[in-house]
């Protein structure tokens, strides 16, 4: 079956009319996209489906063409569509009549502007028609008059649920028999109860956060229970990474979710809700490295468990879990030692939140605040607020993945 799906593209297709297209193109049906609006957005569509582009000049200039092939039937069309409000979506049907020749039905994914577009689609062409009624065109339709008629020469009509059944019945005299109701279709497999273990990363996209060497840990893990958070985004660095190319090369795509830069209580609800946090910190190329990440601090105030490197100053503050710079295999065995004992996670955890007390509390802005005031008195000797680490002081203890 060749279908002419008409949907709007305004931000790429919406989620759940994505779904219901994909799960049509999966039973065998070839799929030709006619946007409404057009635009890039989360659900793009398939690179297998034809998707008919317009603009405003080329659906205005192609209109005396379109005359010329069948001007009875265009006058016909184009006056019902002046008398019924329509005439932007009569233009636009008329535009996409080529296309619709060469599918076997239309499929009209809303009951607004998609319905006119296709009801005007199948006067000219005399193609069967279907809709899909979801919810917001029953109640704020843009164009209740249109609706009524096209509605009346739909050869299907589906519903969404029977509450638009009654609807459609009660407020514009559908008969109920006239209205298939399909619920809305979910991946039962994508979509299903799932335990994940959450390795959490918060960085800038730069090659000293060491994500190539976290996802290649995952890989070597070899398990898909356990799932990475991702947060953030590109950095200003030379050593700028393609951290989802790196997923997608190694085959990790299932297993990790980008959110994108977060703050605030966003940010702290993945602290919150991950089971341990990941930073494999080093080296750059370039020779640039870490201060000291306040990503970790973060997550050690929060009260979890960090794996990370020996790099810079990390090990001065970070008890455990610590493995070498650029160790995939070794991050990959802390990961799992971690994985494999929630005593040991809670532990951990709250070590370092007793570790955030001591080393990062907000007496520092005290200690800060005071050394900035003796500015002002001179004379006056800054008292210590703060513990600093000597450096003759033996370096803390590690829970080392690699021995």
């Amino acid at each position: 079956m060749r279908l002419g799906v008409i949907a709007s593209m305004k931000k790429g297709l919406e989620h759940f009319i994505y779904r219901e297209v994909c799960g049509l193109a999966d039973r065998g049906a070839t799929i030709s996209l006619f946007p409404t609006k057009q635009g890039p957005g989360l659900y793009n569509p398939r690179p297998e489906w034809n998707v008919a582009r317009w603009s405003t000049w080329s659906v205005l200039l192609c209109q005396p063409l379109r005359f010329c092939a069948m001007p009875i039937r265009y006058l016909a069309v184009l006056l019902e569509a002046i008398r019924y409000g329509g005439l932007v979506d009569f233009l636009l049907a008329a535009y996409f009549v080529p296309q619709l020749r060469q599918v076997d039905a239309i499929y009209a994914t809303f009951g607004d502007r998609k319905l006119f577009v296709g009801y005007f689609g199948k006067r000219l062409l005399d193609k069967p028609l279907a809709v899909e009624i979801h919810a917001y065109e029953l109640y704020q339709n843009p164009n209740p008059r249109l609706f009524a008629v096209a509605l009346s020469a739909c050869d299907q009509i589906i519903a969404a649920t029977e509450y638009n059944r009654e609807i459609l019945r009660d407020r514009y005299g559908i008969a109920p028999e006239a209205v298939q109701v399909v619920r809305y279709s979910i991946d039962l497999e994508a979509y299903r109860p799932a335990k994940k273990f959450v390795v959490l990363i918060v960085a800038f996209f730069v090659e000293k956060k060491g994500h190539e060497v976290l996802f290649n840990a995952i890989k070597t893990m070899n398990r898909d229970d356990v799932e990475v958070w991702v947060v953030g985004g590109s950095g200003g660095s030379e050593s700028k990474v393609d951290v989802p190319g790196i997923v997608k090369k190694l085959g990790l795509e299932s297993q990790v979710a980008f959110f994108g830069k977060l703050s605030g209580t966003a940010l702290q609800a993945v602290y919150h809700s991950c089971d341990v946090f990941c930073l494999p910190s080093r080296h750059d190329r370039y020779g640039d490295a870490e201060g000291f990440p306040n990503v970790i601090i973060e997550a050690m105030a929060c009260g979890k468990p960090v794996v990370t490197t020996r790099h810079v100053e990390i090990p001065r503050i970070v008890e455990q879990i610590l493995v070498e710079e650029n160790d995939a295999d070794g991050l990959a065995q802390a990961l799992e030692e971690v994985f494999a004992s929630a005593a040991l996670r809670d532990r951990m955890g709250r070590r370092n939140r007793e570790l955030a007390d001591e080393y990062f509390s907000t007496k520092n802005v005290a200690r800060t605040m005071e050394l900035l005031h003796a500015l002002t008195n001179v004379g006056q000797k800054p008292s210590s607020a703060t513990r600093d680490v000597p450096a003759s002081e033996p370096m803390p203890v590690e829970y080392a993945a690699t021995k």
